[in-house]
C-alpha cells in the first residue's frame, strides 16, 4: 500500500496560477527581472489595509484558530494578527509567536546546498549516488543534487509509512521516531516514476536525501550547517531545526498551538510533535519575523552570488512539466505563482495544524510572510493563501 507524503499537504500555494555581515546588505535589493513587476510595468500601490485584514479575519474557509501576517517591501509595510495561539487559554495571538512552517525548511537546505556548490565542495550536476552509495540502488544512478533540490528525481511513492490524515491517526503516531536512512528506504522499494530531469514532482524525499548529501560532503548535520551559516550570521534567534536537539517534542517560548477536530467534535492539541519523520523536509520552527529576514536576506544576495541565486529563479525547461502536464512550478527550493500579473517567488510549509509561506517579488516591492493554524485535518490552506496574496496583489474582491 503506498502511504500518504511525508507532509500533510503538497498542494499548490494558490489555483488560477498563470503557471552579522549578511545583515548588513539586507534591504538592498540585486537588480529585479521583469517577470517580477505588475504586468505592463509599474509599482505596486501601498497595502490594503482593510483587504488584507479581511483576509485574515475569515477563519471559515479552512476552519481555523488563528492568523498572523506580515507585509512589508518598498511598497509599504502591515502587520497583523488574528484569533488566538491556544483556543484552551484563548490567549491572543501575537506576531512573533513560534509555529512549525513545514517545507519552508526546503528553502533553508538549499541554500546551504548552493553556499557548498559556490565553494567548490558540491557539485549539483554529480550522481547522488556518489555521495550516499548504499542507500540508492544503482538504477538510480542517474539522479543528481540538481534533479533532487528543483524536483525532477522521479523518486517512487513511500512505501511503508503509517497514515496520519485523521487526528485518531496523527496522535496515535504524532510521537513516531523515524531515522533519514528509514525514511529513505521506504522509496526506493519500486522503480523511478520517470526519467530524472523529464518530468517534476513535488517531493519531500528530494530534500532528505539533499539533506544527507550535505552531512556527507561537510561531516556535520546539515541542521548545524543551517545554524552557522544562515541562523546565527542573520541573527534568527527563534528559528530552530529539532533534529539538532535530539528531536525535542516541544515548541519553547510563545508560540501557536495546534489544535484538530476530533471525531467527535473536540479539539485535540498536537503542538508536542517527533519530527524526524519530516527530517530536512519540513521540521523547521520559526516566527514570521525570522523568515522575513531570511527572506529577505535571500532576495537581496546576502546569503548567495548572483550566479548561485539565479538558480533559486530559474525553472525547469519548458519541456519538463508536472505529472499533470502542467508548467513546472517548483526551481531550486522555491515555487513561484503569478496573481493579478505580479508574479511572487517563495515556498509554503504545512505541518499538522499549522499552515505557513513566505514569499515575495523579484524586486522586493513585496514581501509576505504569512501563518495560520488550521484546525481540521488535512485542510486545503488555498483558500487563506488566496486571500492574502489577492489583497497583497490588488486582485479586485479578494
Amino acid at each position: 500500500m503506498t502511504s500518504p507524503p511525508l507532509s500533510p499537504s503538497r498542494r499548490i500555494l494558490l489555483t488560477g496560477v498563470a503557471s552579522g555581515a549578511a545583515l548588513a546588505a539586507v534591504g538592498t535589493p540585486v537588480a529585479a527581472h521583469a517577470s517580477s513587476r505588475r504586468t505592463g510595468g509599474g509599482a505596486l500601490p501601498p497595502p490594503d489595509a482593510g483587504a488584507l485584514r479581511a483576509a485574515i479575519d475569515e477563519w471559515g474557509d479552512p476552519r481555523s484558530s488563528g492568523a498572523q501576517l506580515r507585509v512589508s517591501g518598498s511598497a509599504g509595510r502591515w502587520y497583523g494578527t488574528s484569533g488566538v495561539s491556544d483556543p484552551a487559554t484563548g490567549r491572543p495571538l501575537g506576531l512573533n509567536d513560534k509555529v512549525r512552517a513545514g517545507s519552508i525548511t526546503k528553502a533553508f537546505v538549499a541554500t546551504v546546498a548552493l553556499q557548498l556548490a559556490d565553494e567548490g565542495r558540491l557539485r549539483l550536476e554529480s550522481p547522488v549516488r556518489h555521495c550516499l552509495p548504499e542507500l540508492l540502488p544503482e538504477s538510480f544512478g542517474s539522479i543528481t543534487v540538481a534533479h533532487l533540490l528543483d524536483h525532477t528525481s522521479g523518486m517512487p511513492d513511500h512505501v511503508g509509512l503509517p497514515e496520519m490524515r485523521t487526528t485518531g491517526q496523527i496522535l496515535r503516531h504524532r510521537f513516531d521516531r523515524w531515522t533519514p536512512r528509514q525514511i529513505v528506504a521506504t522509496a526506493t522499494r519500486g522503480p523511478l516514476k520517470f526519467a530524472p530531469g523529464t518530468r517534476q514532482e513535488y517531493r519531500g524525499i528530494n530534500y532528505v536525501l539533499a539533506a544527507l548529501v550535505i552531512e556527507q560532503v561537510t561531516g556535520r548535520p546539515y541542521g548545524i550547517e543551517v545554524r552557522d551559516r544562515l541562523l546565527r550570521p542573520l541573527r534568527l534567534g527563534h528559528t530552530s531545526f529539532p533534529s539538532s536537539s535530539g528531536y525535542d517534542r516541544r515548541i519553547h517560548g510563545p508560540h501557536v498551538h495546534a489544535c484538530l477536530e476530533a471525531a467527535d467534535g473536540s479539539l485535540a492539541d498536537v503542538t508536542e510533535f517527533d519530527m524526524s519523520r519530516s527530517f530536512a523536509d519540513g521540521e523547521i520552527i520559526s516566527t514570521t519575523g525570522d523568515l522575513h529576514r531570511f527572506l529577505s536576506a535571500l532576495f537581496s544576495g546576502a546569503l548567495l552570488p548572483e550566479r548561485q541565486l539565479r538558480r533559486m529563479f530559474t525553472l525547469p525547461p519548458k519541456h519538463v512539466t508536472m505529472l499533470d502536464g502542467t508548467p513546472a512550478r517548483y526551481s531550486t527550493g522555491l515555487q513561484t505563482a503569478t496573481v493579478g500579473g505580479v508574479t511572487w517567488w517563495g515556498k509554503t510549509g504545512e505541518q499538522h495544524g499549522y499552515a505557513s509561506a513566505m514569499f515575495a517579488t523579484r524586486d522586493q516591492q513585496r514581501r509576505l510572510v504569512w501563518s495560520f493554524s488550521p484546525t481540521t485535518p488535512g485542510a486545503d490552506p488555498s483558500p487563506m493563501s488566496e486571500r492574502i496574496v489577492g489583497a497583497a496583489s490588488g486582485v479586485p474582491g479578494r
